[in-house]
């Protein structure tokens, strides 16, 4: 069997390449897979070592080329007069069969491992993760035989090879088209999933990923084996008669294949819902469940729902990821052993699961905007992921789960976020919540008093109901409170109420809220939750359904009882108001402060995902006790108040993150650049009595991010700012050999880009009882600049814009130090005894000269005691610099790469996680990283890798035909056989 089938695919290889046809199907292949690759989806300019964007037109490129290479393979025959001929000889027609067949797959194969200079050269430029490449090479092979096998059936059908190209193409696109969005448009959710199992393009994307699930092994050996076996049948039709004697042979052939479809169909219906069938090759098993969610949901003590709320009639793009979904729910179901309960529901089918939905979740339709036959509209549908356990309930939607990324060539890619980090999130919020709620409310020292304000016949119809709806919600949360929450429902134009409207003005700051912009009239319908002498205020808006109210009161208590969820305090710059006039130093100073150009609002934004997230006010000289860690950026502005509460802080055994460079981003810009000013106050002094010494200086680096900036340059004697993107050294790129990867920060963080960075310097006599990591450093090329000028000079530098100056090497660029440290204020006067001294000097003595006091000052209410010396516990984190968290410069760096900004983001939330010491989530959210980055290339080195891939495909070819003529030459004619 063996010999025939190898004399068949022998005889077909010759042919192929006893002429030009071979050599030109295998350049035509490379050169479309190049350019696609280069120029199509730009390689470059994505900076992402990764091949999928080659693999992801391959399912198109892979239908023209097979169509070409089987059109001739039996038409050619029957034109050619042979066809009867090779039936005649003594080999079965199934050996023919797959002769044939084989010899088309060597010729592919053979072109795809030509490209395997692509992943190489990706691995050479990047942390390239050979999973999905082994996948795509594998769903390549896979997809090949499919349409190989269809091609073949059809070239037995008829000899003209131009009519067998045209009907394979159709047939093998048709098989593609199938389950593309263009297509499932205009499917519901139930037929468009039917439409994307028996399609080849969304099989092949679910192995290309790196995933070889069985259920599309199965999919493609049963496309080619139903298609081979229809071809072997085509060919025995050609001896079969019309007469009665023949019809029961015939009979049972197409009987024959029809069980064999049928089977094949049954086969992987029956298979389908079996996801857990797989092999997940990607680097830290990104598509399959972690460690630390199995050991989550396995300890998980009473039962759990997750409900997937997803409309049938749905955005095309958003449906292909619901069966992905529902996949990995199903995986949560399998590794919890029964204690979490799995639903996927359409709320659109059943009115008590939509009310419900909406009443007790929250959970509402969401707008999206589709393209129809006919014009565009809006669908109204569901993309809702609900999690509870007990009484507490999480819900993800279309926001928390799905991303959109542009490809270069403008369409839009919507995939899911990290969704097995969400889910598990989910989890663990909604468990810890549950079980924290009594305890918490345990150890209030008194009762929490939650109070709605509401002018009840003052309600529009919409709001009517929101009275009853709090009352329902704060008596199922005080059934659980232990008597330490009290609620009541307070109308201020009621007669006799215990509280008027200017009251709640007064005591409250509660203003009304206007009925509409024509009348005079105003309502309330403001919930206020006391703690001691705290408020919290939630205002009227939105839909206020029961799930709406009981979110809100739930957040309220949340944010007021430490225990529920971790507090992150975040102390940043606020805008300082311009001095008073210096001619009039008895007129108060403006209040309007300028415009500033430095914000955080991203940062802040990310931490309240996983954290209560607050800014304390620290002129007090304490940090509000439910804070469980600090994040300081920058010390611009600090008072000495505030640096006494850091530290005071960190002595009580908190954990401290310190974003401070040398250098801090001036508000006041000119046309031509940047301006950086010195950090002001002492916060770098303590720092370093701590044992982390910031210098003064920036760290500057050759492999560095580069972003638009205006150069100066001179035009017919004539300064001219342009505005280009050029290699920046203040940017500097960390990349994976500058992290330390045993370090729970940064293990599995790909990248990272630090702002006008100052080097660290950690004091080894200071540190030596302390445990001290130096998880971020800059490339052997750095060196160190104490410039503050930072605008690019290239008339005098045109390589990097600045000098490379003194030694070059690695410098620390971000600390971590666990143990026990010394206050600052150990021996000296903390700033509250000083402001008691000097308020008793000038008592007794007056001001010092030339100073004029508008109001003499005031002694501190209380002067706190220094604590000097921390305990163990205590964690201090340095990070030098202080704008790589900054929107401006974040926002620059997203205009150049749509994605790398997230990683500085995403640093931030590991180095918080490390400090509160949630060592599980912060494992789990590294496994979500999957953006791996070139290293930084000149133009000219672009063009010369591009080139070597040009030149080794070439090579390859000429190899190829080289080889093939000498084995022509050499190969000896058949000797005869005399009689």
């Amino acid at each position: 069997m063996a010999v025939q089938i190898w004399a068949v695919s022998r005889k077909e290889l010759r042919a192929y390449f006893g002429s030009p046809l071979a050599l030109i199907f295998i350049g035509v292949f490379l050169a479309a897979s190049l350019f696609i690759f280069f120029w199509v989806e730009t390689f470059f300019v994505r900076n992402v070592a990764e091949v999928r964007p080659l693999f992801r037109w391959m399912p198109v490129l892979m239908i023209f080329l097979v169509a070409t290479l089987t059109m001739r393979q039996w038409s050619e025959e029957q034109r050619s007069g042979t066809f009867e001929l090779l039936l005649t000889l003594p080999v079965k027609r199934t050996y023919i069969v797959i002769g044939k067949f084989l010899a088309v797959m060597a010729l592919l194969v053979l072109s795809l491992v030509l490209t395997l200079s692509l992943p190489v050269t990706v691995s050479i430029l990047g942390d390239l993760d050979w999973g999905p490449v082994i996948g795509g090479y594998v769903a390549a092979v896979l997809m090949a035989a499919a349409y190989v096998s269809i091609g073949l059936f059809v070239s037995s059908r008829t000899d003209n090879q131009i009519v067998s190209l045209i009907l394979t193409a159709l047939l093998c696109g048709a098989l593609y088209l199938v389950g593309t969005s263009g297509v499932t448009n205009f499917a519901g959710e139930t037929t468009s999933n039917l439409m994307r199992a028996i399609s080849s393009g969304g099989r092949f994307e679910s192995i290309e990923r790196g995933v070889i699930d069985l259920r599309d092994l199965v999919y493609y050996v049963s496309i080619t084996v139903f298609f081979l076996l229809l071809n072997v049948v085509s060919l025995d039709t050609r001896r079969w008669g019309k007469g009665s004697d023949t019809s029961a042979y015939r009979r049972n052939s197409a009987l024959a294949v029809a069980l064999a479809a049928v089977h094949l169909v049954a086969l992987n219906a029956w298979i389908y819902p079996l996801a857990g069938l797989r092999i997940d090759l990607t680097a830290d098993r990104q598509f399959s469940l972690s460690d630390t969610t199995r050991d989550i949901v396995r300890n998980l003590e009473e039962p759990l729902l997750m409900r997937g709320y997803f409309s049938e009639e749905t955005h095309p793009l958003l449906t292909p990821l619901v069966p992905n979904i529902r996949d990995l729910l199903r995986e949560y179901e399998i590794a919890s052993d029964g204690r979490i309960e799995i639903e996927v529901v359409d709320p659109r089918d059943d009115e008590e699961i939509e009310a419900e939905a909406s009443r007790s979740y929250g959970i509402h339709p969401n707008p999206f905007a589709v393209a129809e036959r006919h014009g565009a509209g809006v669908v109204n549908s569901y993309f809702t992921i609900l999690v509870r356990y007990g009484d507490e309930f999480v819900t993800l939607g279309f926001d928390d789960l799905v991303q959109t990324e542009r490809r270069p060539t403008g369409q839009l890619d919507i995939k899911l976020r990290d969704l097995e980090y969400d889910l598990t999130r989910a989890i663990k919020r909604t468990v810890d919540g549950f079980q924290n709620q009594g305890a918490v409310f345990s150890a209030l020292e008194e009762p929490l008093n939650l109070t709605l304000f509401a002018t009840v016949d003052m309600l529009p119809e919409e709001w009517q109901r929101v009275p009853e709806r709090f009352e329902w919600a704060a008596s199922n949360i005080a059934e659980g409170a232990g008597g330490k929450l009290r609620y009541s429902i307070v109308d201020p134009d009621a007669p006799g109420s215990l509280i008027t409207r200017a009251e709640l003005a007064q005591l409250y700051g509660l203003a009304p809220i206007p009925i509409s912009v024509f009348s005079q009239e105003s309502l309330y319908l403001h919930m206020v939750l006391e703690k001691g002498a705290e408020r919290f205020v939630v205002y009227p808006g939105g839909e206020m359904g029961r799930a709406d109210v009981r979110s809100a009161i739930d957040s309220m208590i949340k944010r007021a009882v430490p225990g529920f969820l971790k507090t992150v305090g975040i102390w940043v710059p606020t805008p300082v108001s311009p001095q008073a006039d210096p001619l009039n130093p008895f007129a108060p100073p403006p209040t309007a402060p300028p415009p500033q150009l430095s914000s955080w609002n991203l940062a802040e934004e990310r931490l309240t995902h996983n954290y209560t997230l607050t800014r304390p006010d620290l002129k007090t000289g304490r940090v509000p006790p439910e804070i469980d860690v600090l994040v300081v950026i920058a010390g611009q502005g600090m008072t000495p108040a505030e640096e006494f509460a850091i530290d005071q802080f960190l002595m009580k055994g908190g954990a401290v993150i310190v974003a401070a460079g040398g250098y801090v981003l001036s508000q006041q810009q000119f046309a031509g650049g940047f301006i950086m000013e010195r950090v002001g106050g002492q916060l770098r002094e303590m720092l370093s009595s701590y044992g982390v010494t910031v210098d003064e200086s920036f760290v500057l680096d050759t492999q560095n991010e580069s972003f638009p900036v205006q150069v100066r340059r001179m035009v017919n004697g004539i300064p001219v700012f342009e505005l280009e993107s050029l290699s920046y050294p203040h940017w500097v790129d960390i990349r994976r050999d500058g992290m330390d990867t045993d370090n729970l920060i940064t293990s599995n963080l790909p990248g990272l880009t630090l702002q006008w960075v100052s080097p660290l310097q950690p004091d080894p006599q200071k540190n030596a009882e302390r445990e001290v990591a130096t998880f971020v450093h800059s490339t052997e090329e750095s060196w160190v600049r104490p410039s503050p000028d930072v605008n690019p000079d290239l008339e005098a530098y045109p390589e990097l814009g600045f000098p490379i100056e003194g030694d070059q090497g690695p410098k620390p660029l971000a600390v971590s130090i666990t143990g026990s440290f010394d206050s600052f204020y150990k021996g000296r006067a903390n700033p509250f005894e000083e402001l008691a001294a000097q308020v008793a000097y000038e008592e007794e003595h007056g001001p010092p000269p030339n100073v004029i006091r508008i109001r003499p000052l005031e002694p501190p209410e209380e002067i706190p005691v220094t604590i000097e010396e921390s305990p163990a516990s205590a964690r201090l984190v340095v990070i030098g610099s202080t704008e790589f968290l900054d929107d401006f410069v974040l926002g620059m760096s997203r205009g150049l790469s749509p994605n790398r900004y997230l990683l500085n983001l995403q640093f931030l939330e590991n180095t918080v996680d490390w400090a509160v010491e949630d060592a599980a989530l912060l494992a789990l959210r590294s496994r979500g990283t999957v953006a791996r980055f070139l290293k930084p290339l000149e133009d000219g080195e672009q063009t010369l890798y591009e080139a070597v891939n040009y030149g080794v495909a070439l090579a390859a070819l000429i190899a190829i035909g080289i080889i093939w003529t000498l084995r022509r030459r050499t190969e000896r004619p058949m000797s005869l056989v005399e009689d």
